[in-house]
């Protein structure tokens, strides 16, 4: 048994929540630059205005973006970890409260969804905690802006559905989305489970380092099916036309009912913000 002190978890998640926002993934921050360089005019214009956006927020030590993001966190627990001192989601809260403060972050969350009143630290977090084996703990935090959010989908598909109509489904999920989500975008794909596991795993997709196929090659070839179908759309940077209207495609699968076929699209703005620790 190894014993983990909640004010270290307080620490790295004040850390993650951070640095998440200041710089982007370096495998993100890539993709992008190829992206440029592929462009053409406008499109290509732009891409280097995000690129220097990026820049920008390394060098101040200010967010990338605005919005700051919901922060989601996902926490592996050992078995053989024992968290002392506290409560565990406490010290996640009070990381996020204090990285917020710390971090100049934007303030994004409301107490209650009809009674609008800002908590004035951005918590609560939204916390997802898996048991695994071992003795360490894994913690990785995902701002989430509301842009990208607010334009992800899910349906409940009859097994007899196809590849095609999935493929479908989130080219016109995308479509609808048109320039909200800041594009190009990283986009997340769950497909399976039941109607919550499939959001999940829409958005632990997104959390998968870009460049990384799924290690199914049956799912990693849907994914790089989805990105071609999605960037021949045409929607382009920030909706302005162009050959790159996604960056990058995740899927997620898992085992679901006989009677049904759930699919999940979770978009991602190109300020697609993940950051992880092991304790």
């Amino acid at each position: 048994m190894r014993n983990i002190h909640v004010s270290q978890i307080e620490q790295v998640i004040a850390r993650l929540c951070i640095e998440a926002n200041m710089a982007l993934p370096h495998s993100l921050r890539l993709c992008m630059e190829q992206a440029a360089q592929q462009e053409e005019n406008l499109a290509r214009d732009i891409m280097h205005d995000l690129l220097r956006n990026l820049d920008a927020a390394e060098q101040t030590q200010l967010p990338i973006c605005q919005d700051t993001g919901m922060m989601v966190v996902f926490a592996d627990v050992g078995q053989e970890v024992h968290i002392i001192g506290g409560g565990f989601e406490q010290a996640i809260n009070q990381g996020v409260a204090r990285g917020c403060e710390e971090g100049y972050l934007r303030a994004s969350m409301v107490t209650d969804p009809l009674r609008r009143t800002n908590t004035g630290n951005n918590t609560p977090a939204v916390i997802h905690t898996r048991i695994v084996p071992g003795d360490e703990l894994r913690l990785t935090v995902a701002p989430k802006g509301q842009g990208a959010e607010n334009q992800s989908k899910i349906c409940m598909f009859n097994p007899s559905a196809t590849q095609t109509n999935i493929i479908n489904f989130v080219c016109d999920t995308v479509k609808q989305a048109g320039g909200k989500p800041c594009p190009p975008t990283v986009i997340g794909v769950g497909v399976g489970g039941n109607f919550e596991q499939v959001a999940l795993l829409a958005k632990q997709a997104l959390c998968r380092g870009v460049g990384q196929h799924n290690s199914d090659e049956f799912y990693a070839k849907l994914e790089q099916d989805i990105l071609s179908a999605v960037n021949a759309l045409g929607i382009g940077p920030q909706g302005f036309g162009g050959k790159t209207t996604a960056l990058w495609v995740a899927v997620e699968q898992a085992p679901t009912h006989i009677a049904g076929l759930p699919v999940a699209v979770n978009i991602g703005c190109h300020v697609n913000r993940h950051k992880q620790a092991m304790i």
